[in-house]
């Protein structure tokens, strides 16, 4: 999970255990893996294409998070969403 404070300020890619896609700027996160995003937003993909649903400043509980990591902002603007079509996730079993 997070080791360092190297990923503050940095842009992140959530996928919580409910499925959900999260990417927001990483301003914080505690001993127990709680983390704050800011300017987030949750991306729905469907047959019918990637919806952005704007959040804001958001916590996520460290125990409802699968996977977290650093979002390559060059690529991720090199990607045309508004083309993209995806099955919705499934949630994550531990």
């Amino acid at each position: 999970m997070l080791r360092t404070y190297n990923e503050i300020d940095r842009t992140v890619s959530i996928i919580t255990s409910d499925a959900r896609s999260i990417v927001g700027t990483l301003r914080g996160f505690d001993q127990f893996a709680n983390v704050i995003v800011e300017d987030s937003h949750e991306r729905v993909y469907s047959a019918q294409g990637m919806e952005k649903v704007p959040l804001g400043l958001y916590v996520i509980r460290g125990d409802n998070i699968a996977v977290i990591g650093e979002l390559n902002e060059q690529l991720d603007k090199q990607i045309d969403f508004s083309s993209l079509r995806a099955q919705p996730l499934q949630h994550v079993l531990h």
